[in-house]
């Protein structure tokens, strides 16, 4: 299954060592993590702001489900999830780290739609648990 993973990259980096272990989890459950980023926090391919958008709106096409870590702001992040939830209507994990508080979005965490699920993890044993169990709620 493909599998849709965003993190905030120009927002609030603060999590994002998480977000590997997102994209590994994804992977070595079998399934295909798209993500722009390698494990350098950097971009496989320089591109300009209009290419990044067509990129990840056809990424997002593609995907069967969207896996966000929320824990810090982004705006891109949110509207990956609007998208997904709204015009593609595929389920959402919305992953936070639970340091991260009351910081998550009232825009995310006030949803009520049954597509999104929100969890909240301590350490990266949790997250990888997050993840499993959604992909096999949401699996093929």
């Amino acid at each position: 299954m493909i599998v849709y993973c965003a993190v905030p990259i120009r927002g609030d980096k603060a999590y994002q060592d998480f977000f590997l272990g997102i994209v590994e989890q994804v992977n070595s459950l079998g399934h295909t993590a798209l993500s722009e980023l390698n494990a350098d926090f950097k971009p496989v391919v320089p591109l300009t702001d209009s290419e990044i958008f067509n990129r990840d709106i056809k990424w997002i096409d593609k995907s069967k489900v969207l896996i966000a870590e929320i824990s810090g702001a982004s705006t891109g992040v949110g509207f990956e999830i609007a998208y997904a939830l709204y015009k593609k209507k595929i389920p959402i994990l919305a992953l936070a780290n639970k340091e991260a508080g009351s910081n998550i979005s009232a825009m995310i965490n006030g949803c009520n739609s049954q597509l999104i699920t929100i969890k909240r993890y301590e350490d990266s044993e949790g997250l990888k648990k997050a993840i499993s169990d959604f992909l096999k709620k949401n699996g093929e």
